[in-house]
């Protein structure tokens, strides 16, 4: 093998991504045949050289993989976190391979994710000269005006530098707040949510529905799968790369379905193939019961007691109780409230009762007023 640059032999390796690897090689922790390199761009072989990480030899490089994921929310997009929380690295352990993501999604980000073994690959897609783009269905607060709507189209001026234009369209509308579609080309640090707080408007909810040509269609938050050979093409063709990688062994013993272990999801999103939950349930959902008190269908599928069943102790309210004082006195009427006062005497401002041994209103009136004979 001909000399190749350091940061190339540790993403090849799937040691880090390349970015990493750098950052590695500055802080003198790679030698080569015994010397710490610290200079970026320094070239080793591997076959001829002795290439110590962190004191350990350089692996060979792995066989080129890439899956899927559907991150979900609180985990970190890292390798390994110094805090002890969930990474997405903790949901592939049961793979061969020892993926790096391609990008981030931040803590409370969830979607489309991206691991590969292929530091290359990796690079290609996060450089900012190819405009590979990243689709997301953003929940922000309040109504978007089209004065924040046409900004986030041109640019928004965030701290580190103007955005890229961005295509961004309404997709559902409410009274406190608004899903949009937003396009992106850009990778930096929590892009997407800062774009949204420079305009007035707070991201609620972000969710990436799609990586370059790939999307997330039929994972639940947790999986993933390994990709097709018709998306590898198609990936790395976005990344202009001429080469394509044969799937590995393990993605067709996989079938390319769904792996590991879904989670529950936060909601569907607007536009989605399955319909939203009905907040209540119509009336063709519902069964009469002995008492004329109609009932959810949706119970009886769950086997949970739908109210008013003989011999289930339960009935909706008014209904017949299962005490012996309801059974002999009938059901419990509900209090209405206090009684309001009498408006006559309430506009005077007189009590409704007068206290014992209290003067009468008016002298020589009254029970307590002398009588004359």
């Amino acid at each position: 093998m001909s000399e190749t640059r350091l940061q190339v032999l540790l993403s090849r390796a799937g040691l880090a991504s390349r970015r990493t690897a750098e950052t590695m090689i500055s802080e003198g922790r790679v030698t080569v045949n015994g010397q710490p390199v610290t200079e970026l761009g320094t070239r080793a072989d591997p076959d001829k050289d002795e290439i110590l990480v962190d004191g350990k030899p350089l692996g060979a490089p792995q066989e080129p993989a890439t899956i899927i994921m559907h991150k979900p929310v609180q985990v970190v997009t890292t390798l390994d976190d110094p805090e002890g929380r969930e990474t997405v690295a903790d949901l592939v352990a049961s793979e061969p391979f020892r993926f790096i993501p391609v990008g981030r999604l931040d803590y409370h980000t969830e979607g489309a994710l991206l691991l590969t073994t292929d530091g290359e690959l990796a690079n290609h897609l996060l450089h900012p000269k190819y405009h590979v783009p990243k689709v997301y269905m953003v929940k922000v607060k309040g109504r978007l005006q089209k004065a924040a709507l046409d900004k986030l189209r041109e640019g928004v001026e965030l701290e580190d530098g103007i955005t890229r234009p961005a295509v961004v369209e309404v997709t559902e509308e409410g009274a406190r707040f608004t899903w949009i579609e937003m396009v992106v080309t850009e990778g930096r640090n929590r892009l997407v949510r800062r774009m949204c707080e420079g305009v007035g408007n707070p991201a609620l909810r972000v969710v990436r529905t799609e990586f370059a040509t790939l999307n997330m269609e039929g994972l639940k938050p947790g999986q993933y799968r390994y990709l097709t050979p018709q998306e590898l093409t198609s990936l790395y063709a976005v990344a202009k790369q001429a080469n394509t990688p044969e799937s590995p062994v393990r993605a067709e013993e996989s079938g390319y379905v769904a792996l590991g272990q879904g989670r529950r999801g936060r909601g569907f999103l607007p536009g989605g193939d399955e319909p939203r939950p009905a907040t209540r349930p119509d009336a063709s959902s519902a069964a009469p019961t002995r008492h004329g008190v109609r009932r959810d269908a949706r119970f009886e599928a769950r086997g949970e007691r739908g109210g008013g069943d003989e011999g289930s102790g339960w009935a909706p309210r008014g209904g017949p109780r299962s005490s012996p004082v309801a059974r002999r006195f009938g059901p419990r009427r509900r209090r209405r409230g206090r009684r309001a006062p009498s408006p006559r005497r309430h506009a005077r401002g007189q009590p409704r009762r007068r206290p014992r041994g209290a003067a009468s209103p008016k002298p020589g009136r009254g029970p307590c007023a002398p009588r004359a004979w």
